[in-house]
């Protein structure tokens, strides 16, 4: 089996070994922190991936990502201030059970139902992935490009609680993406007379700008200081009995489940995920009023789920080269970096460098399960002690080095201040930057896609109609978009009927 091959493969190099305990250990730091997201970080450190080879620097960034994920439920459950998004769900009884004395317990739930969740979701990408691969040989032109097209609708309507700023920061990132030559005719198109744009918008200078620049920008807009995150909570209580891991054991497979299929959804992600799990959760409790107080199977059901989007999130990059996820679109960077197309024909090109990254994944969420059950606790105290005066200033100063390391330009460095202000301004209005950049990583192959489609009809437009795959694709996008306007005009009348109810109380 391929799989067993890639792990051989990984085992028998000292180096990949040291970059998943590396990307275990970074990951769960940058997931502790509230304010420091995983993408930020990631697109940091792709520029020192330039040098290294391959796989070393897939599976430390891959790693990463992982364990990121997990790392935000520390700062939620010791802190009440979520590291990231998606922990947001495992702080509503993480903390309640901090401030009861419980957060050693809570802190090896959320453990355990990470682990078991990312590796529900790495064993289906990687018994799964080769079959959707199989198919996606079978698609052309039309087909792909439709595929895009309906991807960019659903990223751009379900991100966000605005489908019009969703569809928006989308077309912003396609409108970015087009500057540059035209693929086919070598003219220019909005440089503008500046010739360093000939080449385009440079993504990881892009990146870094979006994610680490915005971010430093609202930071200290907000003026986020290390009160933001001080506790005096102890662990306390740690052990974990028989009984309360039967208690959660339903709710982490079920979760899992949940979080794989929300997963390989683009555009929906590992928060969407963690609430969806977390309100199932609490709907099937035995008391659900417990709920909300400090129950531990309220942070097992969304860590489950929030990890196990880890996985199948990688297989419409892997296979169609669509990211379902900021962490994705960095990833592709990395692939095109070193030369590795990505797309059906990556199993058939380097079949053995992606199991071996699946290996890695899974050797990367062994290793911040066994670091995270014995050190949480010791982290969540590292990042306590952390000044956030002297964090973000530091982040800044490597943003500069890692934009103008990627070419050795100071144009690219220009470029992510540009992107950081702008990254900060689409915030301030409602803007999704990762609508923006997923968009921004998918028009490239969507426009080359509809370049051949109409080299290759005689009808122009019509051959995404003539096509039964490319219609049906369009309809289940437009399907989409029609059902994600209706659930928001539901939310918003159930709120101001909820408002009405109180007001006239």
């Amino acid at each position: 089996m391929e799989i067993l091959a890639g792990l051989a493969n990984v085992l028998s190099e000292p180096s990949l070994i040291l970059a998943v305990l590396a990307g275990a250990v970074i990951g769960m730091l940058v997931g502790a922190i509230p304010g420091l997201t995983a993408s930020a970080a990631i697109a940091m450190l792709v520029p020192l991936t330039f040098f290294m080879d391959p796989l070393f620097a897939l599976a430390f960034l891959y790693v990463i990502g992982k364990s990121a994920r997990y790392g935000g439920s520390i700062a939620a459950i010791l802190f009440n201030t979520p590291g990231t998004a998606a922990s947001a769900a495992t702080r509503i009884d993480g903390y309640p059970l901090a401030r009861q004395g419980k957060a050693g317990k809570a802190l090896k739930v959320a453990t355990l139902s990470s682990v078991v969740g990312d590796t529900f979701g790495e064993l289906l990408l990687i018994f799964g992935v080769g079959m959707i691969a199989a198919v996606a040989l079978m698609l052309g032109p039309p087909e792909l490009f439709a595929i895009y097209v309906a991807a960019f609708v659903v990223i751009g309507s379900v991100i966000g609680q605005s489908v019009i700023k969703g569809l928006a920061s989308a077309a912003l990132g396609v409108l970015i993406r087009m500057v540059g030559l035209d693929p086919i005719s070598a003219e220019e198109r909005f440089t503008f007379g500046i010739i360093e744009l000939a080449d385009g918008i440079g993504l990881v200078p892009l990146m870094i700008g979006i994610f680490v620049l915005g971010e430093v920008f609202t930071q200290l807009e907000t003026k986020i200081k290390k009160t933001s995150h001080t506790s005096t909570h102890r662990l306390g209580d740690d052990r974990l009995t028989l009984a309360e891991c039967r208690r959660c054991l339903p709710h982490v497979l079920r979760s899992s489940v949940i979080g794989s299929a929300i997963g390989i959804l683009p555009g929906l992600g590992s928060t969407v995920a963690a609430f969806v799990a977390y309100g199932e959760g609490k709907r099937r409790a035995e008391d659900p009023g417990r709920w909300g107080k400090g129950a531990i199977e309220g942070v097992a059901a969304p860590e489950a789920a929030n990890n196990a989007v880890s996985g199948p999130s990688m297989a419409p990059l892997l296979t169609l080269g669509i990211p379902g996820s900021t962490i994705g679109a960095i990833l592709i960077g990395v692939f095109l970096i070193h030369g590795i197309q990505i797309g059906p024909t990556l199993f058939l090109t380097s079949r053995d460098l992606i199991y071996s990254l699946f290996a890695a994944g899974l050797l990367g969420i062994a290793a911040y399960g066994l670091i995270g059950y014995f050190a949480a606790g010791w982290i969540g105290r590292l990042i306590r002690n952390l000044p956030a005066d002297l964090l973000y200033p530091v982040i800044f100063l490597t943003a500069f080095v890692a934009a103008y390391a990627t070419r050795g330009s100071l144009f690219d460095v220009l470029i992510m201040v540009l992107a950081g202000f702008a990254g900060w301004l689409m915030q301030r209005v409602g803007l999704n930057t990762a609508a923006f950049v997923i968009a921004f990583v998918l028009a490239g192959g969507a426009e080359e896609a509809f370049r051949q489609s109409l080299l290759l009809s005689d009808r122009g437009l019509m051959i995404f109609v003539e096509r039964p795959i490319a219609l049906t694709v369009l309809l289940l996008g437009s399907v989409a978009l029609v059902l994600r306007c209706l659930s928001i005009q539901k939310e918003r009348r159930g709120h101001r009927s909820h408002s009405g109810a109180l007001m006239d109380k």
